[in-house]
Protein backbone atom coordinates (compact mmCIF):
# COMPACT_ATOMS: atom_id res chain seq x y z
CA UNK A 1 0.00 0.00 0.00
CA UNK A 2 1.39 3.06 -0.95
CA UNK A 3 0.49 6.14 1.01
CA UNK A 4 0.20 9.71 -1.33
CA UNK A 5 1.22 11.67 1.50
CA UNK A 6 4.45 9.59 2.33
CA UNK A 7 6.78 12.98 2.39
CA UNK A 8 4.21 15.82 2.94
CA UNK A 9 3.30 17.56 6.21
CA UNK A 10 0.75 20.12 6.90
CA UNK A 11 3.14 22.82 6.18
CA UNK A 12 2.91 21.66 2.50
CA UNK A 13 -1.11 22.06 2.82
CA UNK A 14 -1.09 25.38 4.86
CA UNK A 15 1.65 26.45 2.06
CA UNK A 16 -0.46 26.01 -1.21
CA UNK A 17 -3.40 28.09 1.11
CA UNK A 18 -1.25 30.37 2.26
CA UNK A 19 -1.43 33.49 -0.41
CA UNK A 20 1.90 34.42 -2.65
CA UNK A 21 3.13 38.08 -2.52
CA UNK A 22 3.58 37.53 -6.14
CA UNK A 23 4.49 41.04 -7.28
CA UNK A 24 4.81 42.53 -4.12
CA UNK A 25 6.79 40.26 -2.43
CA UNK A 26 9.71 42.92 -1.91
CA UNK A 27 7.57 44.60 0.22
CA UNK A 28 8.74 44.62 4.10
CA UNK A 29 7.19 42.89 6.62
CA UNK A 30 5.82 46.45 7.81
CA UNK A 31 4.31 47.09 4.77
CA UNK A 32 2.76 43.06 4.60
CA UNK A 33 1.45 43.51 8.16
CA UNK A 34 -0.01 46.84 7.25
CA UNK A 35 -1.72 45.46 4.44
CA UNK A 36 -3.11 42.67 6.12
CA UNK A 37 -4.52 44.64 8.65
CA UNK A 38 -6.41 46.98 6.50
CA UNK A 39 -8.13 44.01 4.39
CA UNK A 40 -8.88 42.35 8.12
CA UNK A 41 -10.40 45.39 9.21
CA UNK A 42 -12.03 45.81 5.20
CA UNK A 43 -13.52 42.07 5.53
CA UNK A 44 -14.85 42.56 9.60
CA UNK A 45 -16.77 46.02 8.27
CA UNK A 46 -18.52 43.59 5.02
CA UNK A 47 -19.26 41.08 7.50
CA UNK A 48 -20.62 43.46 10.07
CA UNK A 49 -22.53 45.31 6.89
CA UNK A 50 -23.99 41.34 6.03
CA UNK A 51 -25.05 40.56 9.42
CA UNK A 52 -26.35 44.00 9.96
CA UNK A 53 -28.59 43.63 6.58
CA UNK A 54 -29.71 39.92 7.99
CA UNK A 55 -30.89 41.66 11.48
CA UNK A 56 -32.26 44.30 9.40
CA UNK A 57 -34.67 41.53 6.66
CA UNK A 58 -35.34 39.13 9.70
CA UNK A 59 -36.43 42.35 11.62
CA UNK A 60 -38.81 43.59 8.84
CA UNK A 61 -39.84 40.63 7.16
CA UNK A 62 -41.02 39.47 10.48
CA UNK A 63 -41.87 41.76 13.24
CA UNK A 64 -42.31 44.80 11.62
CA UNK A 65 -43.91 43.52 8.26
CA UNK A 66 -42.45 46.12 6.19
CA UNK A 67 -40.67 44.71 3.13
CA UNK A 68 -39.28 47.73 2.12
CA UNK A 69 -36.97 46.61 5.49
CA UNK A 70 -36.69 43.49 4.10
CA UNK A 71 -35.62 44.06 0.28
CA UNK A 72 -33.12 46.63 1.98
CA UNK A 73 -31.21 44.17 4.13
CA UNK A 74 -31.24 41.84 1.50
CA UNK A 75 -29.52 44.39 -0.51
CA UNK A 76 -27.09 44.83 2.82
CA UNK A 77 -26.44 41.19 2.85
CA UNK A 78 -25.24 40.80 -0.44
CA UNK A 79 -23.19 43.90 -0.86
CA UNK A 80 -21.57 42.71 2.25
CA UNK A 81 -20.56 39.17 1.57
CA UNK A 82 -19.56 40.53 -2.12
CA UNK A 83 -17.48 43.11 -0.13
CA UNK A 84 -15.66 39.82 1.44
CA UNK A 85 -15.20 38.37 -1.35
CA UNK A 86 -13.88 40.92 -3.75
CA UNK A 87 -11.11 42.04 -0.43
CA UNK A 88 -10.19 38.16 0.23
CA UNK A 89 -9.40 37.92 -3.56
CA UNK A 90 -7.92 41.16 -4.11
CA UNK A 91 -4.24 39.44 -3.71
CA UNK A 92 -4.68 36.78 -6.54
CA UNK A 93 -6.17 39.21 -8.67
CA UNK A 94 -3.42 41.67 -8.79
CA UNK A 95 -1.17 39.20 -9.52
CA UNK A 96 -2.67 37.52 -12.47
CA UNK A 97 -2.91 41.58 -13.82
CA UNK A 98 0.47 42.18 -13.00
CA UNK A 99 1.34 38.37 -14.58
CA UNK A 100 -0.89 39.67 -17.74
CA UNK A 101 1.47 43.25 -17.80
CA UNK A 102 4.24 41.17 -17.46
Amino acid sequence: MILAAKEGDITTIIGGIAPNWGPFGDLGGEARVMIEVVMAVAILLCLGIAIWGAAKQRIGATALRDTFSAEQGKGLIVAGLTGVFIIGSLGTVFTIVYGMAV
